[in-house]
């Protein structure tokens, strides 16, 4: 059956800590699947929409269980490769106690060798599976290393031949590339082949020099992308298409308790928004609910609602979407 979304990248396991604080006082972390693109692809699925994972996992329990938290959510798994030999990557997430921001550290190339995350193969892309989905959404995290680089760009014109719409996230972590300029370089090759990208306020900067959103959509633009999207955190979020369409939302107020993964449930919400057509106003509106409600639990996908649970929030708003 022809899958909506496809996501392409990396799944790996964030380990959370349990309370706000640096490594060294965190009393415990809480194991929770993780990996941007998956993320998304899990939040697209809950919402009523087909997708599919294109991917891979170690040999080894943690492998398992990411491809069991796909296949409960509903998550295509017939192409999610094991990597026979390797372990699956693994990261630590803390809120640092100074500065309330999230911080990582990745067991991952270039700091341990052969996780699989990093070993997607071209060998591994089925074309016919990329050709018949309407759209493929990948992160720029899997771009840091070979050989899931040269199979994700593999998958990208795969897309582009077969005219299926190309999703980009940059999912910018400085820690797992050799140099900014790589990152930039690679960055720059990807946005001129996709469709469609989101950025958080920090990766619009780093990227096009730009705190300003409105600024940094128009970058974009230069690029050849279509629907550009900035997300402000507490502030909410931009939307802008090419033609010089434009929505600009504030957030919805929830109890923040953990904000991982609240990036990959608007891309979720957006790229269900597109999937089904809906005007701008309400692709952005879905987005910024999808995001809110993430953060109220912790995990990347604990919070991620499904159709129910969104109309639900959305009515608490007064705010009435057909999903």
């Amino acid at each position: 059956m022809p899958l909506d979304v496809i996501g392409v990248g990396e799944v790996l396991i964030d380990f959370v800590g349990t309370e706000p604080g640096s490594y060294i006082e965190v009393p415990a972390f809480q194991k929770c699947f993780g990996g941007a693109p998956m993320n998304t692809i899990i939040g697209v699925s809950r919402l009523g929409c087909k997708s599919g994972a294109l991917t891979a996992v170690g040999e080894d329990p943690f492998g398992e269980f990411l491809i069991r938290e796909f296949e409960r959510n509903g998550v295509d798994t017939s192409h999610v490769k094991i990597k026979r030999g390797m372990r699956t990557t693994i990261t630590f997430v803390a809120n640092e106690p100074e500065t309330g921001e999230r911080t990582f550290i990745f067991y991952r190339k270039p700091w341990v060798a052969g996780t699989a995350d990093s070993s997607l193969t071209i060998e591994d892309i089925d074309p016919n599976y990329i050709s018949d989905a309407k759209i493929v959404h990948v992160s720029g995290f899997s771009l840091s290393q070979n050989p899931s680089r040269k199979a994700i760009f593999t998958a990208i014109d795969i897309a582009r031949s077969s005219d299926v719409r190309v999703s980009f996230d940059p999912t910018l972590r400085l820690d797992v590339w050799s140099s900014p300029r790589t990152i930039k370089r690679i960055y720059g090759k990807v946005l001129r082949m996709a469709d469609i990208a989101t950025f958080s306020r920090e990766e619009a900067e780093f990227i096009f020099g730009t705190s300003d959103p409105e600024r940094a959509a128009e970058k974009a633009f230069k690029y050849g992308i279509e629907i550009v999207g900035i997300k402000l955190g507490a502030e909410g979020a931009l939307l802008q298409k090419r033609k010089g369409e434009k929505e600009k939302l504030p957030a919805f107020k929830v109890q923040a308790i953990d904000t991982t993964g609240a990036g990959d449930g608007w891309n979720a919400g957006l790229l269900v928004g597109l999937v089904k057509e809906w005007d701008l106003h309400t692709c952005l509106l879905v987005a910024n609910a999808v995001g809110a409600l993430v953060v109220t639990k912790r995990g990347a996908i604990t919070a991620l609602p499904y159709k129910n649970e969104l109309e639900k929030f959305l009515r608490s708003q007064n705010i009435s979407v057909r999903l």
